[in-house]
């Protein structure tokens, strides 16, 4: 399977031809426009996306991926403010003017620690330290995609108003987006529309986990482990000893909360008593509630295991995001247009690399999903699970109405965070997908500016779901500043 060429140190990605199953929607004149127009550019926007998927820069840390977006929305007549929030690789490119404001939003940040070439089997790539494994480099492109085909809509047709790109760093844990909100970027916006690399296709109102995440930081006294271990005071058993209390509360919490750890720092030798160790924890739930107050224990815990050690401990909160308020009203308009794009055909060499990647899945852990999964979408629900993904999005939808989507940039039955979805999404089954996703979100805010009834609708609903005119939105991670360290 030819996937791309590589002249000199840049890779261009070699389209095959993008299928689309389109849906029973009937299809007007205006739709079949704005989807030939961005077929029309399918093969640029792969270029970029798998440059993007190339670079591979994790949060904060996307300077060239950010770059790259901004000079494009510049190309296309935007305007780019760049360093929003505080933060170097965020930005917000906007087109047009006055009301309805509809923003799209955008991700570029890879995910450390993984990484694979775009081959269905297991494949790491020597010396690369990160890998597309959630698929932004197609989030980012696509989105951007988007906002250029609702410009040129507006062009064509003089619509007035002001469309918007929000380029979000640091989803992957730096909890980009809130700092975005916590500085007021979306107090005027009507609408926001995303979306998200996945297996499937769809647009069901669903809700997200709430987060908070934070490095914990023991520091001790180093001594010699065999001649002299009576001197020392171990940071590392401070981390343990926390790590121990933790996986024992586990037991008296909520059942689905969901708790994970890493050690980042350990020590360097084992006959050296370490004097710094640090430990990097997530605390989740749908309800942002439990999460705080489970996030209050692990923080005692970490007191605890101070204390029993005799060494010191501080701790630094990285982020904390809220779970998705889904409105109703937009998620029925997005699952229309989504079925009017329709999903994803695979070329039978595509569906070879998909059969391949299946048999990496393994009985135990593998889907009974198929290939031509791609294909459908998913009928519209309000659903009342969270499924087991946590999103910065989440404030976002707080702040404003807020509709996503997901699109099948990666072979039916995959896990994001893996390495058959870094595989898929270096290869055209991802760049179809993510044209799936910028042809319905360009509908989507087309049909809203058209329709200013759709966005008053959508607003009374959210005002209803945040509870009332007096809600009032706090920052999960308080007054901090940009964690723009957190992957160094």
């Amino acid at each position: 399977m030819k996937l791309f060429h590589k002249p000199g140190s840049v890779s261009i990605m070699m389209l095959a031809a993008t299928t689309l199953t389109f849906g029973q929607a009937k299809v007007t004149k205006e739709q079949q426009e704005v989807i030939a127009g961005l077929d029309a550019k399918k093969a640029h926007y792969g270029t970029i996306a798998h440059q993007i998927w190339d670079w591979a820069e994790v949060g904060y840390q996307e300077y060239k991926s950010s770059n790259l977006l901004q000079d494009e929305l510049k190309k296309e007549g935007f305007t780019v403010q760049a360093g929003v929030a505080e933060i170097p690789t965020a930005f917000v490119a906007t087109y047009g003017s006055g009301k309805p404001v509809i923003a799209i939003l955008a991700e570029y940040d890879a995910l450390p620690g993984i990484n694979q070439d775009a081959s269905p089997e297991r494949k790491p790539v020597e010396g690369k330290k990160a890998g597309h494994a959630c698929g932004h480099h197609l989030f980012g492109t696509g989105s951007s995609a988007a906002a250029i085909a609702v410009k040129n809509w507006m062009q064509k047709t003089g619509q007035k108003g002001t469309i918007r790109l929000y380029g979000t760093p640091a989803e992957e844990g730096g909890s980009g987006k809130v700092y975005m909100v916590r500085a007021g970027l979306f107090s005027d916006v009507d609408v926001v529309l995303h979306w998200h690399p996945a297996d499937s296709n769809g647009a069901d109102g669903s809700t997200s986990l709430a987060n908070i995440a934070g490095k914990f930081r023991f520091r001790g006294i180093s001594a010699h482990a065999a001649a002299s271990p009576e001197r020392g005071r171990s940071a590392l058993d401070g981390v343990e000893s926390m790590n121990y209390m933790v996986n024992m509360m586990r037991e008296h919490i909520p059942s689905d909360t969901r708790v994970h750890y890493v050690i980042t720092k350990g020590g360097e030798a084992p006959n050296v008593v370490p004097d710094f160790a640090e430990v990097y924890y997530y605390a989740r739930n749908k309800d942002r509630a439990i999460v705080q107050d489970v996030w209050k224990r692990i923080v005692k815990a970490a007191e605890g295991a101070a204390l029993g050690t005799e060494t010191k401990m501080d701790y630094e909160i990285i982020g904390g995001v809220y779970n998705l308020l889904p409105i109703e009203t937009l998620g029925q308009l997005m699952h229309k247009n989504l079925s009017v794009v329709g999903g994803v055909s695979y070329t039978p060499e595509e569906e070879k690399f998909a059969e391949k990647i299946g048999e990496s899945f393994g009985a135990t852990f593998g889907s009974i999903k198929k290939p031509g999964e791609a294909a459908t979408v998913s009928p519209f629900a309000m659903r009342n699970d969270a499924g087991g993904g946590s999103t910065d999005v989440g404030d976002v939808s707080w702040a404003v109405p807020t509709v996503g989507m997901r699109a099948a940039t990666w072979v039916p039955g995959t896990a994001a965070h893996s390495w058959q979805a870094i595989a898929a999404g270096g290869t055209d089954i991802g760049t179809k997908g993510m044209m799936v996703a910028a042809k319905s979100l360009a509908l989507t805010a087309i049909d809203l500016y058209k329709d200013p009834a759709l966005i008053q609708k959508a607003r009374e609903e959210w005002i209803k779901a945040r509870g009332g005119l007096e809600y009032k939105y706090e920052a999960l991670l308080g007054n901090r500043k940009p964690a723009l360290d957190y992957r160094k």
